[in-house]
This record gives C-alpha cells, sequence and structure tokens, in this order.
C-alpha cells in the first residue's frame, strides 16, 4: 500500500514524522467512519478495504457518490464538515491520523501540502469521469468501464500480451449497482452476456477473468481506459472513482 499512497511520495524524513502521529482502525462492513456533515476529526489512508462515499437526498433515499479502494486519502483536511457519509463498502482497515496534527504537519513541511493537493486533483479527475460514465454511457457500457477501472486499481494494467486478467470486485451487487446508476438484475444479464461472448469468465460472485482485453475496452467505448503495459508514468497513486 505505501508504494502507492500519499507516504511514499514523499521524503524520509516526513514519511517518519507521519508514522508517529498514524494508528490504526478497523470497520467492519457497513459501519459508518464519518457521518454526513460531522466534523471531521481525524483524516487517513485505506490500507486494505473499500470505503464508499454517500450522499443523502430530501427525500430520503442515498446516492453513492463515490468509492475510495486501497492507498487513497479521505477526510477533510483544514476544517469543515463532511459533505457526504465515508462507510465501509467491505471490512476496511484504515491508517488513520487526528486532523489538526496532521494539519500542523502541513506547515512544517510544504511538500505535504503539495501531495494533498495532487490528491485532491486526482478525486476531481475521478468525479468528472464519474459523471461521465453516468451521463453518457449506456449500462453495459458502464459495467464495462467498471471492470477496466478495477484492472487499473489493481494494478492489472501491466499485463502480459495473450495472458489473462483477474478482477475483484470488492464491494457488493448492491453498491455496484447504486454507484452504476442500475440495477442488480441489469449487472447480472450484462455479465452473462459478456461470458457469453468471451469476454469475461466467471469466477465466483466477487472474481472474473478477462479473456478479451481489447473486447472489453471497446465495449466499454472509453479508449482512455485501454489496458496498457506499465511504465514511468503509471507509477504514481491512482486517484479514486
Amino acid at each position: 500500500m505505501r508504494k502507492t499512497s500519499l507516504c511514499n511520495r514523499v521524503n524520509v524524513g516526513l514519511q517518519k514524522e507521519l508514522a508517529k502521529l498514524s494508528h490504526h482502525r478497523t470497520y467492519r462492513n457497513g459501519e459508518t467512519v464519518l457521518a454526513e456533515m460531522e466534523a471531521t476529526s481525524f483524516v487517513g489512508i485505506v490500507v486494505s478495504g473499500v470505503l464508499r462515499m454517500q450522499k443523502s437526498l430530501e427525500d430520503g433515499r442515498q446516492q453513492l457518490v463515490g468509492l475510495l479502494f486501497q492507498s487513497d486519502f479521505f477526510g477533510r483536511v483544514f476544517g469543515g464538515l463532511s459533505d457526504y457519509a465515508i462507510e465501509a463498502a467491505s471490512d476496511v482497515t484504515l491508517c488513520c491520523y487526528e486532523r489538526r496534527a496532521f494539519e500542523r504537519l502541513t506547515e512544517r513541511f510544504p511538500e505535504l501540502e503539495h501531495q494533498l493537493m495532487l490528491s485532491t486533483l486526482n478525486e476531481l479527475d475521478a468525479a468528472r469521469n464519474w459523471m461521465l460514465l453516468l451521463g453518457c454511457q449506456t449500462t453495459p457500457e458502464r459495467i464495462a468501464s467498471f471492470f477496466l477501472i478495477l484492472c487499473r486499481r489493481s494494478g492489472a494494467d501491466g499485463w502480459t500480451p495473450g495472458a489473462s486478467l483477474s478482477i475483484h470486485v470488492p464491494i457488493s451487487r448492491r453498491d455496484v449497482a447504486s454507484y452504476l446508476g442500475t440495477t442488480g438484475e441489469t449487472i447480472s444479464r450484462v455479465i452473462h452476456e459478456m461470458t457469453r461472448k468471451g469476454i469475461i469468465k466467471i469466477r465466483n460472485a466477487s472474481d472474473f477473468d478477462v479473456l478479451n482485453k481489447r473486447q472489453l475496452v471497446t465495449m466499454s467505448g472509453r479508449d482512455d481506459l485501454a489496458i496498457r503495459p506499465p511504465t514511468a508514468a503509471h507509477s504514481g497513486s491512482a486517484s479514486s472513482f
């Protein structure tokens, strides 16, 4: 996790300071990490598992607005209330920092503030990607795009031609449906159609093998999500999505 997180993108001295402030917290699937409109008392990094960001609507409905994966930063630095609830979408382990202590560290180390800005820009890019996914893509395109995103997040973009890729979906089918703006039944139907076409192979409800990467990219309609061999440009942290 450290290889792709904020901790790896700062100098050794700052890494030691971060280690002194850090502590681990664990949450079970479904537990709330930060409630909506709650004052942010701590921030941190996802060590394992997945967090979901959720917004309540006036009529009582809840909309999933984002997912945070391993190495993603969560929480609001420099005060304010949390605009959305952050919940465990699976069992999670978090590396946490008391917010005010973390803020004081940014004053001592401008490098840390710089990395936070980069993380914020990554999150903004992820939000724009999500808007594109929901606003312009058909349901099959959304599902194919989601699979490609999971490939990237797992580090599987460093593929060997002719080899299959393994995808693990770390959240429930209900969360995937909410995230993609569709239903669980529709997702099942599309996945079985992808299986019939030889694009993927179902191993179990959460694990799949990609048998035809090129066809998956074509189905997504997103050449920008094409799986590429690793380069130096891919060595940084991936953004949340």
